[in-house]
């Protein structure tokens, strides 16, 4: 195991305890609090990150994402497509999260992060400078992706831990 992998297992591991630690025993209506009306849910937020993690690290690993692949798609049952990761969504469309279950959103993020850890511990991980998108200036490289979903899960993550202290008691 290289110093990079063991790197970047740790660190989506953390992301992992945050996702379940802010979402564990909360209620579908807790998990669609949200702190104004504009604002985003705890739902939202970690079905935003996982969306991310598993559209991008899918990329990397040229495989099907978990979300269609595995079915998460039909089991969330949301009113836009499959392909979409929650990047510039409407107010209403994080409200369309409302009624989602801890255990459905956790059982998604598990599945991701499993997908995660098999792509780092595999061979795609000695490659971290493929160009993954050559439509920036310098290119993107695999390295430059897995800290873009990193930087993303983390801001995510502590933006869904903060409303989860703000739920009224």
């Amino acid at each position: 195991m290289t110093i990079a992998t063991e790197l970047l297992t740790d660190t989506f591991g953390r992301i992992r305890e945050v996702v379940q630690e802010t979402v564990a025993d909360l209620t579908p209506d807790q998990l669609a609090f949200r702190p104004e009306p504009g604002g985003n849910s705890i739902g939202w937020l970690v079905w935003h990150l996982t969306r991310i993690e598993d559209d991008h690290i899918s990329d990397l690993a040229e495989q099907p994402q978990a979300w269609t692949e595995l079915g998460w798609h039909e089991r969330f049952d949301l009113p836009f497509g499959p392909g979409a990761t929650g990047y510039g969504h409407s107010s209403r469309q994080v409200a369309s999260l409302s009624g989602i279950d801890a255990e459905r959103l956790l059982g998604y993020h598990d599945d991701v992060h499993d997908r995660t850890v098999t792509f780092l511990a595999g061979p795609g991980i000695h490659h971290l400078d493929r160009i993954v998108d050559s439509n920036w200036v310098p290119p993107v490289t695999a390295a430059v992706r897995l800290v873009s979903v990193v930087s993303d899960a983390l801001q995510h993550a502590g933006q869904a831990a903060y409303v989860r202290g703000l739920l009224p008691r």
